[in-house]
């Protein structure tokens, strides 16, 4: 494996502590490639999420679009495309949603507009993991997606992430009642392969954590039961 491909790799491990404890139940053959597609999401949430001169990112998304294309005739650049570029999934039509993360930066009315701003490029993540993972589609994978990304965006921005309609005078009020919001359609154990499932949980107990607003400090042994629970079956 290439320094440049640790690199990634590492830099979501590094974010992601929790994932060492319960890697475990992820296929052995799986846990690289697993890894390497949360990875890449990483970087579109970094690209969602930037602040101030924005030019760099979208340049950066620009690049990701033809790099996501080639990946579709198998003629990768990046690091990451060693572990994902072999998987026959739908890299093209991710590659077409992507100029919507550039569009969903911007504020929104309400939570529903929040949503729809970001409902097609969570459908083509969660085609792509349906391609990736396998396994019978459970529910509504996209919006386990969805939610997913709506938090990580107000774990990275606080309250300039909150739609207008919640926006209160106090900030931190603003980041909970938006965080209470988004909890109350994210199940513990959401739609979704296995996976996605496992990072779903634990990225709902930060939010659970912001909303209370408490330091995240999670016990091992809560990580593996939530983990356990939402990815069996």
């Amino acid at each position: 494996m290439s320094s440049a491909l640790d690199s990634f790799l590492d830099k979501w491990r590094t974010r992601w502590p929790e994932w060492s404890q319960v890697e475990g139940f992820i296929p052995a053959a799986e846990r690289e490639r697993v890894v390497a597609w949360f990875a890449l999401l990483q970087e579109f949430d970094d690209i969602l999420n930037t602040s101030g001169d924005p030019m760099p990112s979208d340049a950066k998304l620009a690049w990701w679009g033809e790099e996501l294309r080639g990946w579709s005739a198998q003629r990768s650049k990046h690091p990451l495309g060693r572990l994902l570029e072999p998987v026959r999934a739908p890299w093209a039509e991710l590659a077409q949603v992507l100029p919507h993360l550039v569009q969903a930066r911007a504020a929104n009315a309400d939570p529903q507009q929040a949503r729809q701003s970001l409902a097609a490029y969570a459908n083509a993540v969660a085609a792509v993991e349906q391609a990736m993972f396998g396994g019978h589609a459970r529910g509504d994978a996209a919006a386990a997606v969805l939610t997913q990304t709506l938090a990580q965006r107000l774990q990275d921005l606080d309250s300039a992430a909150v739609p207008h309609s919640l926006q209160a005078p106090e900030p931190s009020v603003s980041v909970r009642q938006w965080g209470r919001e988004l909890l109350s359609q994210w199940p513990a154990r959401v739609a979704g392969p296995r996976p996605r499932r496992m990072w779903s949980a634990l990225a709902r107990s930060r939010q659970q954590a912001k909303v209370r607003g408490q330091a995240y400090a999670p016990k091992p042994i809560g990580v593996l039961w939530r983990c356990w629970w939402a990815g069996r079956g």
